[in-house]
């Protein structure tokens, strides 16, 4: 209204009826929108009164985040209504040509548009503090994988609308009256300039801009797909440069750390690894009950003498290969290599059902395969046994092992033992076949009521009741 007195000679009566109308109108729109937008804001209100729920804090989330541009899309009729009944009242009141409907209008949008840049970016600041304590209670980080106004829409949009808006109030201050006409030129300059002279300006200040960013979100996505062996290329020195130095400086971090979690999953069994990381992992040891394969090369020492040390290390590995991928598949864990010998451990870190017999199947299995099939031409004897061992975090100075031990430990490495007197591959303590809920079918095996028990080929010789006394199994 101010800069339409510039152009137009109108009486304090035409000028205040004229206003009169314009904030009628526009106090009307102001309440009908924000009784809209508060509607739309319940879900954020409700957060802000203590309802946060994960559901609810990730729709507070996207109320807070959209309500910008929700206003726009939703909402931009009522100020261009509220302006095109506005300038048909002046005309009527001034008594103007149709044609003035025109120039008057396009100016009159100008200066909407340039109100609606600036309550966008006005709320995405004022929603601000409010989404850092949104983002603080949501669950998992929110992603966005298409922006919904992109930043190159913001800067092409509003930087040459500042520069309309500018010449326009440039032109009225400096206008000397010339109606219709006047306004009409002086609209269609402020155009002509601004989306020539200053496009070409804030079109190269946009990709200044816009570049490093790009090259950042091609950098995250490969990152994202796990590829740390590329940079961002620093190609300003202004703060986006430093953010580019800064981001490699963090690849490099995050390459480090992958080689460290490779490493670590490559000599740490991948079980373990997993409770180790876990939020709920306590550090201090625990005693629980747990079912133990214990597995030794026969006449290692006598092998080793007679190769060379790549040799030995090569045939091991491959025995180990072997060994490892048959105690997962029964839910264990490989817990230590002690140099040619392997301790496996079924129901801890993990909670198994049934850990005893998954033992002793794993065992059997181990020695029908190996001792067929002689991976790296070795043969081994193999000791079973359950019993409480202590689980936990066992080190110091910064150096932690995550084992077991105790008595049921050192049993069943002297079960393994005696299976070099008794030539079984595979010999069971009492302790764990009474753990056995398949006890009676052991049972007959050793009185001879179900299978051979002619030889060492039977199911089990005998029962022992000893707890240290070891126990046969057929391999």
């Amino acid at each position: 209204m101010a800069l339409f007195s510039f152009y137009y000679s109108v009486s304090r009566s035409d000028f205040l009826e004229i206003l009169g109308i314009t904030l009628g109108l526009t106090a009307i729109a102001l309440a009908w929108v924000l009784v809209r937008v508060l509607k739309r804001l319940r879900p954020l209100t409700a957060w802000i009164a203590g309802a946060r729920n994960s559901e609810q804090t990730v729709e507070a989330w996207h109320r807070a985040v959209n309500l910008p541009i929700e206003l726009i899309r939703k909402d931009f009729f009522f100020p261009i209504l509220v302006t095109l009944v506005t300038v048909v009242a002046a005309m009527v009141v001034l008594g103007l040509s149709w044609l003035a409907f025109f120039p008057i209008t396009i100016a009159s949008l100008l200066a909407v548009a340039y109100a609606a840049t600036l309550h966008y970016l006005a709320l995405e600041l004022a929603m601000r503090p409010i989404l850092f304590d949104i983002n603080a209670a949501l669950d998992r980080p929110v992603r966005i994988d298409r922006p919904v106004v992109p930043l190159r829409v913001k800067l092409l949009g509003s930087l040459p609308l500042i520069n309309v808006i500018t010449g326009v109030v440039v032109a009225a201050l400096t206008a000397d009256g010339g109606g219709t006409d006047a306004l009409g030129i002086n609209v269609l300059i402020a155009l002509f300039v601004s989306f020539t002279v200053s496009f070409e300006l804030t079109v190269l200040l946009t990709r200044s801009i816009l570049r490093p960013v790009e090259d950042l979100e091609a950098a995250t996505e490969r990152i994202r797909q796990g590829r740390f062996d590329e940079h961002v290329p620093v190609t300003t020195s202004d703060e986006f440069g430093e953010l580019s130095s800064a981001f490699n400086q963090m690849v490099d971090g995050l390459a480090e750390r992958e080689q460290l979690r490779e490493a670590f999953g490559a000599y740490l069994d991948e079980e373990v690894a997993a409770h180790l990381i876990r939020e709920d992992f306590e550090p201090g040891g625990q005693e629980v009950e747990v079912s133990l394969v214990f597995l030794d090369v026969r006449d290692f020492t006598i092998a080793a003498a007679e190769a060379e040390a790549p040799e030995v290390v090569a045939r091991l590995n491959e025995l180990f290969e072997c060994i490892v991928p048959i105690v997962a598949r029964h839910r264990g864990h490989v817990d230590q290599f002690v140099g040619d010998a392997v301790l496996a451990v079924f129901g801890a870190p993990e909670r198994v059902h049934r850990h005893a017999d998954r033992a002793v199947q794993c065992a059997v299995e181990l020695a029908r395969t190996i001792n067929s099939r002689r991976p790296g031409g070795f043969e081994v004897g193999i000791g079973v046994n359950t019993g409480n061992v202590v689980v936990g975090s066992i080190g110091g100075a910064g150096r932690f092992s995550f084992s077991v031990i105790g008595d049921a430990v050192n049993l069943c490495a002297r079960v393994e033992s005696a299976t070099r007197e008794t030539g079984d591959p595979v010999l069971i303590t009492g302790r764990r076949a009474r753990s056995s809920p398949r006890r009676s079918r052991w049972s007959r095996a050793a009185s001879g009521r179900s299978g051979d028990t002619t030889g060492r080929s039977s199911c089990l010789h005998r029962w022992s009741r000893s707890r240290s006394r070891p126990v046969r199994a057929r391999t």
